[in-house]
């Protein structure tokens, strides 16, 4: 599949991402052929998790610092309870989310991922899922929260957990692929 051939996607994380909710994501970016760059708060690696226990040590492409939204087409936030709780306090993570809502470009949101978009002000009237947990955070953030295993809301994907993957990824890839077209018209 080359549909996200010539694509630049952003997946944004740091310690306590949930490995497989950024691993899975990635593979199948690459294998529709999209150019993925793992940014995170500082280089090197950051920590995954396998839920409450700690995982590989990934390896992060750019940091924050240095990336510019405008040079993405599309962002990826995965879950884990300490990656996106996190994120959301670093002014220039939730600056590069807020990007990507404010120029309506693609996003995908995992388990507890959408916490950072609630910080960016991302979920005020959109359809969504996450982690149960997060239910309360985003209806009061202004979201429509539905029990589904993936909910596609304009140029957002959400799904719920790591058992939603395959859903998660399939409806990430249409979108991205989806809002290429769009953008290349």
């Amino acid at each position: 599949m080359a549909g996200l051939s010539g694509r630049k996607i952003a997946v944004l994380a740091t310690d306590g991402v949930e490995q497989v909710e950024l691993t899975e994501p990635v593979r199948a970016l690459k294998a529709a052929s999209a150019d993925v760059v793992v940014i995170a708060p500082k280089g090197g690696r950051i920590q995954g998790m396998n839920h409450h226990d700690k995982g590989d040590r990934l390896t992060v492409d750019q940091e924050i610092a240095t990336a510019s939204p405008d040079r993405f087409d599309a962002l990826v936030l995965p879950g884990g309870v300490a990656n996106p709780d996190t994120l959301r306090t670093i002014p220039e993570a939730v600056a590069f989310v807020r990007h990507f809502v404010q120029t309506n470009k693609p996003v995908a949101a995992i388990c507890h991922g959408p916490w950072t978009l609630i910080e960016a002000d991302g979920v005020r009237g959109r359809r969504m899922t996450s982690w149960p947990s997060l239910r309360t955070d985003l209806r009061n953030a202004g979201a429509t929260w539905e029990d589904k295993s993936v909910v596609v809301d304009g140029m957002l994907v959400t799904s719920r957990k790591p058992d939603d993957l395959p859903d998660f990824c399939r409806e990430m890839t249409r979108l991205f692929g989806g809002a290429s077209a769009q953008r290349a018209a």
